[in-house]
């Protein structure tokens, strides 16, 4: 009898042979080549633009930046004036996209699961009225609705010493929204320190409450003490220290003090979260259709309420469904910002636009946009694949 060798034995290492009826030889043959015409095509279209700008005389480069920038923004987030140079003329512009953007998303988000569940609710009315608002605003061009809140921002509401007071201290007109601002002295920065301290201290006790309620089943109200601790903590600061207010008041034709919520901005936040809600709306009543009937029915036979339903078991679950697609949607919101030139809002094409007319720096300057939203792109891509990959089942 023959003994067979061990099966466990290693097999010798197969040999690839350089062959084209090998398909991976012909793959990666396939990819050198395109990789070598497409850097062909970008030598070619970089030395011709290089030898054209040099040819009538027009300069290169980002040295333009340490230059005075010589024009007034709007609104600028930090301190600036036109003896400023254009490099802080762009940090200007790109905090104010990040301002609409984070802003937008909250407000997006907020009114679009409030759409998504109203589509489907029992109720006829408001089921109805909601989908009528998510057809009628999908299909306006979003520059169109820019265009009418701006005018009615701008052209209904009346002006400084006719403004509307719906509440002491705030004054509505077509010089935009003015609210009483933290005044100076008092404990106003102490308790800023105090409201992340409760962020931070909530964020850290709801990790610990899940830990716990899987060990014992037990679970803490952490609405109830978050917003104890994130309301609270700032609370009591400015009871202990004081909470000086600077009110807004009407000197001459225009307000004096106070903060400032301008038409500009407010026509272009409500667009973009108009717009933007209602196609999460959508993706949001998808997600939670996607949910099997049978967890509903399981809920209700535990005794929890419609709303504890949807809050625990539902809307957890569809998550998985909803988030990928909302990433787009929060994309299309920070690009679509851009649309801010349309109405007068300093946003960073704004401002790039304005630079790009007074250095002449097109090609710069084009870069410069694209460079700035493919960042905030793929950062914002990043944060929500890691939130995705969080969410996930995790399978055994």
């Amino acid at each position: 009898m023959t003994s067979s060798a061990p099966r466990d034995a290693a097999a010798p290492p197969v040999r690839r042979r350089l062959s084209l009826n090998d398909p991976f030889v012909r793959a990666v043959l396939w990819q050198a080549g395109v990789a070598l015409l497409l850097g062909l095509v970008a030598w070619y279209l970089v030395s011709n633009t290089m030898e054209n700008l040099a040819r009538q005389a027009v300069a290169t480069g980002y040295g333009f930046l340490d230059m005075p920038a010589g024009f007034h923004v709007g609104e600028a987030p930090i301190p600036y004036s036109p003896t400023d140079t254009y490099g802080r003329a762009f940090l200007v512009g790109i905090l104010n996209t990040l301002k609409v953007a984070a802003i937008g998303i909250v407000l997006a988000t907020v009114l679009g699961v409030l759409l998504g569940i109203a589509r489907l609710s029992g109720n006829w009315l408001v089921a109805k009225l909601s989908a009528g608002y998510v057809e009628v605003v999908r299909n306006v061009p979003l520059l169109l609705q820019l265009f009418l809140w701006y005018g009615l921002l701008t052209e209904a509401l009346p002006g400084p010493r006719q403004a509307l007071e719906p509440v002491p201290g705030v004054f509505l007109s077509n010089r935009g929204l003015k609210l009483p601002a933290p005044g100076e002295g008092g404990g106003w920065e102490l308790a800023l320190y105090a409201l992340l301290a409760g962020i931070a201290l909530t964020v850290a006790l709801s990790f610990w409450n899940r830990r716990r309620q899987a060990a014992t089943g037990r679970r803490l109200p952490m609405g109830t003490i978050g917003t104890g601790l994130v309301a609270g903590l700032p609370a009591l600061v400015l009871l202990a220290l004081g909470a000086p207010l600077d009110v807004p008041e009407l000197r001459g034709f225009n307000f004096a003090g106070g903060a400032t919520l301008t038409p500009e901005l407010s026509a272009l936040l409500f667009g973009l979260v108009a717009y933007t809600a209602a196609f999460i709306g959508e993706i949001v009543r998808s997600g939670i259709l996607a949910v099997p009937q049978g967890q509903t029915e399981a809920a209700r036979a535990l005794g929890l309420s419609g709303g504890q339903t949807m809050r625990l078991v539902v809307l957890p679950q569809a998550l998985r469904v909803i988030v990928p697609p909302t990433t787009s949607q929060y994309l299309n919101l920070t690009k679509n910002s851009s649309l801010a030139v349309a109405i007068g809002y300093p946003d960073f094409v704004s401002i790039v636009n304005t630079t790009i007319n007074q250095t002449g720096q097109a090609l710069e300057g084009v870069a410069a946009v694209m460079a700035v939203y493919l960042t905030i792109s793929i950062a914002l891509s990043l944060l929500m694949n890691w939130y995705n990959a969080r969410i996930a089942l995790k399978e055994r």
